[in-house]
């Protein structure tokens, strides 16, 4: 029986090991202006994004945050990509450090070239994903349907391919048949993946919904969530009172602003921290009237 732990050996190292996915075994030196056995210099605008990129979310400040390392010490790790005509290019993986390329200005980017068909793109932009960027739950479960779906593969093969125990690819699954807005909270990072195995316990997308706001209203951990979601119906589980966690000094705060605003100042605390402040308004001049005091502060 194959080791699972050397499935992941068809995924991104092997294949670019492989001299079958190099293109310099398809076109000679002669054909082609760039010898691919190295790393290539290729301009940014002749390199196009990965059609089949898991990741949807880049943050704006990790972006900016690597494009000023790059502007100083370089790229260390070069990007790889396909050739797909004459001088244009698509990339395989590596699309982090592509954006923080652009980000910083720079006009070329070192390559490696390889040849490359779609699903073996899909297959290594996922790999690589899940081994070094650490993709949310839901970006996972998009990718693993999408192998499925477009390479036409077996949950067993698919989780031959990830180098990950069959279960855990059914469980990542599950996640997309949740409600949209339970999905955005995982992404979100408002719930955890722990979370959402709780809600999928529960038979109706209403009550799914319901433990959710449960969960964000009371600051749940997952063991909580798990005994809630084990009842037969969790609309019928007594709500706990949701104690409100102020300070002296944050009822003092509210106090003055109270005062100061000439309004009804609400403000509520969990013991975690979270909360919300409310100001009342009468209408909308008294709105005005608020906001006008708020940006002279």
């Amino acid at each position: 029986m194959v080791n699972k732990k050397q499935a992941l050996g068809r995924g991104l190292s092997a294949l670019l090991r492989d001299p079958e996915s190099d293109i310099t075994t398809k076109i000679s030196a002669a054909q082609n202006n760039r010898v691919v056995g190295a790393i290539a210099e290729i301009s940014i605008n002749e390199i196009v994004a990965n059609p089949f990129q898991p990741r949807s979310v880049f943050e704006e400040k990790a972006l900016v945050e690597l494009a000023a390392s790059i502007k100083e010490h370089g790229i260390i790790q070069p990007v790889t990509v396909r050739k797909i005509g004459n001088d244009n290019y698509q990339l395989i993986s590596g699309e982090r450090r592509f954006r923080a390329t652009q980000v910083a200005n720079i006009k070329s980017i070192p390559a490696y070239i390889r040849l490359a068909d779609d699903q073996t793109m899909l297959e290594m932009a996922l790999v690589e994903n899940i081994q070094r960027e650490s993709l949310d739950a839901i970006e996972v479960a998009i990718s693993f349907k999408r192998l499925i779906d477009e390479c036409d593969l077996t949950q067993e093969q698919l989780s031959d391919k990830v180098s990950k125990n069959r279960s855990t690819v059914t469980n990542y699954l599950r996640l997309l048949k949740l409600p949209a807005e339970i999905q955005m909270a995982i992404r979100t990072k408002e719930i955890t993946m722990g979370h959402a195995k709780a809600m999928l316990a529960i038979g109706t997308e209403q009550e799914q919904l319901e433990l959710l706001e449960r969960v964000r209203q009371e600051n749940l951990n997952v063991r909580d969530t798990e005994k809630l979601a084990s009842g037969t119906d969790i609309s019928l589980v007594p709500k706990p009172s949701i104690k409100n966690f102020l300070t002296p000094d944050l009822e003092n705060r509210r106090n003055y602003l109270s005062e100061n605003l000439n309004n009804k100042v609400e403000l509520k605390r969990s013991r975690a921290g979270k909360g919300k402040l409310v100001i009342n308004f009468g209408s909308d001049s008294d709105l005005n009237r608020i906001l006008s005091l708020l940006e002279k502060e």
